[in-house]
């Protein structure tokens, strides 16, 4: 059996990773730079996870993971 494409992202992945709100997101993935969904299901959109990651990489600011914290 073959190798999968990798690992996915849905919606509500993306806009964790990208601190956004899902309507917010929705302009971003409308961008011609957006990499476009590696597949169309019937409820949502996928993509693939290495591509959104160098979409961030190459246009935005970096910011610090969700789950840190400042209260050292």
């Amino acid at each position: 059996m073959g190798k999968g494409p990798g690992e996915l992202m849905g919606p509500w992945e993306i806009c964790q990773r990208l601190g956004v709100s899902r309507s917010r997101f929705q302009q971003i993935a409308l961008r011609p730079s957006f990499p476009r969904p590696y597949q169309e299901l019937k409820a949502t959109k996928v993509w693939l996870a290495v591509e959104v990651e160098a979409w961030i990489a190459e246009h935005r600011q970096p910011r610090p993971p969700a789950d840190e914290d400042d209260q050292g």
